[in-house]
């Protein structure tokens, strides 16, 4: 059985510029998304990439149709051979009627309500409906799919899907928490067999998202909302959180059925609804680091609790003893160590796609799961975690005529496996920063590994130069080590975690190594770390080895290969523009190991 997926809408955009624009929602913050597609072949997923990888617009929102051609041509097929198509929302008209039922009851003025209804029933009618998506589909595809293979898969359950595909099939408790799907903002339930049963008492509102209201937050201090949430959980380490804590004390209410609510609910078509409220817990808005990072620390500590109390709830209401946690919050890791070491769960998993990016696999795989002639035998044959290097790959050819637009510009060795891994190991004992670019695109919004940057954490300064000559970003953002998983016990105190492949965890770094990996450790003394294993990642892990050989750090800097507003480069001419256009010493290209001419370093630096 072949399934296609895809998340992403041509108008949505447009309509909320045109239509919403003046409530304050921005641009990010839109239906779609995190645009993609994803393809399942008997249960193997066989290709996904994001839109934003292949159209080089961050967090896209439009029709994926590049993913899409990608996926089908990496699989040899066309859309005659697909036999389910699976979308991540499912936008009935009766959710329609219950979204429009909320606005008339909601805290707002009449002409306000009566402007946001007629808003949303357009927006029903233009972009999100089924006969609208289809129509969208066949629009930028030339292909209409048969109404009978069309799968509309509801967006919280494609998240609680791709977190429990992408983690083996293993019976599973989850909790699925974001800004908000059709109506809702988070959900806990349990997974079973490929089947998904939803608390239902334990669902909670769009206008009581803590998602939702992190993301007003992350407005309030001069940030995206929906994009830059990881600068405000950067901040909140400068700073403990204030005692007593506003956020708690006056906003956030906990209920004996496992919900949380807000004492003044969310206007979910403006971010700025709460802006008032904030200056007076905090006091007029300064646009210092002091400031801001007394805000961060404690709007962190409320969405600790928040979640907190969701687990202890679940807890009680299931007998599993694993617990996936999906949706945009799931990627705050500063909550998600507390969240698992404070629970009964013997694990907890957080998905490479537990974000928007991540829905088109788990639409995909609901879509599988739930068809009449999948079995447990079906299941059982496809139940193994799922790396994350799902996207194009590019051969010798490919990264050779990127290197003829380049020409004069650069200075190319060709080296076989274990010379690049030995060279690129000398050269990071120096204090360079290393460009590194091998096998398929990683899917998510971390660089795992395939398009990373790299350099030595040993170097106190290292995390300056970083920021500021290659990335163009805040001088207060940490970066992520690498280590070996058999060593990272050793090094980062882990508490019940063995591994962390994804970076959706964070560690506080032991006290005997804080001085040796300095530009990996963050002001609050801990890193957000990756585990390499020679399975999942054999010549990175063996460039780590030889790095620990040579200098006896034990551990890499990993950032992604790309600038401040710029999606993960793709392609090898992605990576050497990149590489041309800024300080990055050496670029990594498969075997070949790249310099600038003198010419082009005289160039960058006059």
């Amino acid at each position: 059985m072949i399934v296609l997926a895809c998340n992403g809408f041509s108008r949505v955009s447009e309509f909320f510029s045109e239509r919403l624009g003046a409530t304050g929602i921005n641009k990010h913050y839109l239906l779609g998304h995190d645009a993609a597609a994803a393809l399942l072949i008997d249960g193997r997923l066989v290709a996904a990439v994001e839109e934003e990888r292949l159209n080089r617009e961050k967090k896209t929102t439009d029709f994926p149709a590049n993913a899409i051609d990608w996926c089908l041509r990496e699989a040899g097929i066309s859309f005659d051979d697909v036999d389910l198509f699976a979308f991540p929302w499912n936008w009935s008209t009766q959710v329609l009627n219950e979204i429009l039922d909320g606005i008339r009851t909601a805290p707002m003025p009449q002409d306000a309500k009566s402007r946001l209804m007629g808003d949303m029933a357009d927006l029903f009618d233009q972009v999100v409906s089924h006969e609208a998506m289809l129509a969208d589909f066949e629009a930028r595809t030339g292909h209409r799919p048969d109404p009978a293979k069309v799968r509309f898969v509801p967006h919280h359950l494609a998240h609680a899907t791709t977190g429990y595909y992408l983690a083996g099939m293993t019976d599973s408790a989850f909790i699925v928490s974001d800004g908000r799907a059709e109506r809702f903002s988070t959900l806990t339930g349990e997974i079973r067999n490929g089947r998904i049963t939803v608390f239902d008492d334990t669902v909670t509102g769009a206008q009581h998202s803590i998602g939702t209201l992190f993301s007003a937050i992350t407005r309030f201090l001069g940030f995206v909302p929906n994009n830059d949430e990881y600068k405000v959980m950067g901040l909140a380490g400068y700073a403990a959180p204030p005692t007593p804590n506003p956020f708690l004390d006056n906003l956030l209410r906990l209920h004996d059925d496992g919900r949380y609510t807000f004492t003044k609910p969310l206007r979910t078509d403006d971010l700025h609804s709460h802006d008032a409220l904030f200056e007076e817990y905090f006091g007029p808005f300064e646009d210092t680091l002091e400031y801001k990072a007394r805000v961060a620390a404690a709007a962190q500590q409320m969405l600790n609790a928040a979640t907190a109390h969701q687990v202890r709830h679940l807890e009680r209401r299931t007998d599993l003893d694993r617990l996936l946690f999906e949706g945009g919050v799931a990627l705050n890791c500063l909550n998600n160590t507390p969240m698992f070491e404070g629970s009964r769960f013997e694990d907890m998993q957080v998905s490479f796609g537990a974000s928007d990016t991540g829905i088109t696999i788990g639409a995909a795989a609901h879509a599988w799961l739930n068809h009449p002639g999948t079995g447990p035998a079906d299941i059982l044959a496809a139940s193994a975690p799922v790396p994350p290097y799902l996207g194009p790959a590019y051969d010798d050819a490919a990264i050779e005529e990127a290197l003829e637009g380049f020409t004069g510009r650069v200075v190319v060795s060709r080296l076989d496996d274990d010379l690049v891994v030995e060279q690129v190991a000398k050269l990071l004992t120096k204090k360079v920063v290393i460009g590194w670019f091998e096998g398929r695109v990683e899917h998510g919004p971390r660089a795992l590994g395939h398009r990373s940057i790299l350099a030595n954490p040993g170097f106190p300064d290292i995390k300056d130069i970083i920021n500021t000559r290659v990335k163009h970003r805040e001088p207060f953002r940490p970066f992520a080590p690498l280590v070996l998983e058999e060593q990272a016990p050793k090094i980062f105190d882990m508490g019940r975690k063995t591994s962390s492949p994804y970076m959706t965890f964070v560690f506080p770094v032991r006290d005997e190594y804080r001085d040796r990996i300095p530009g990996a450790v963050h002001v609050d003394c801990t890193s957000r770390i990756q585990t390499l294993t020679d399975e999942g990642t054999p010549r990175l892990t063996a460039l780590l080895r030889r790095f620990i050989e040579l200098t006896g750090t034990p551990c890499l800097i990993n950032t992604s290969f790309n600038v401040a507003g710029e999606p993960i480069v793709c392609t090898p001419a992605d990576a050497l523009n990149c590489f041309m256009g800024t300080e990055i010493d050496y670029l990594v290209l498969g075997n070949h190991l790249i310099a600038k001419s003198q010419k082009s370093q005289k160039s960058q630096k006059s």
